[in-house]
């Protein structure tokens, strides 16, 4: 699946599918202004993808010390660009690494 896939299937407001790895799910869910949703779907998973998008998320929160907590234990650098440009880019990243992961 592409990004672009990606955003037309979140734009069909359907429910996410429970078949994305969380991280993706969580960035589903911000994509829909819900952000306590994505928070909650991330804040207790312990893999590195997902602390990203805990990172992005406290980031675009606004919560900056608690953002670049949850970037260090990512392993991923803070990123200093555009709230879009980063949800594009993890968005990007995380979709290569499921249709790798897949055969897709």
């Amino acid at each position: 699946m592409t990004t672009e896939e990606f955003l037309r299937l979140i734009a069909k407001q359907r429910p996410c599918p429970l078949t994305l790895p969380k991280a993706l799910q969580a960035l589903w869910y911000d994509k829909q202004s819900d952000w306590n949703q994505a928070h909650e779907i991330v804040q207790n998973v312990s893999d590195a993808d997902s602390a990203w998008v805990h990172a992005y998320l406290h980031r675009k929160e606004g919560d900056l010390n608690n953002a670049r907590y949850w970037y260090r234990r990512s392993g991923q650098p803070e990123f200093l660009g555009e709230l879009n440009q980063e949800w594009q880019q993890i968005t990007s990243l995380l979709l290569n690494k499921v249709n790798t992961n897949h055969g897709c």
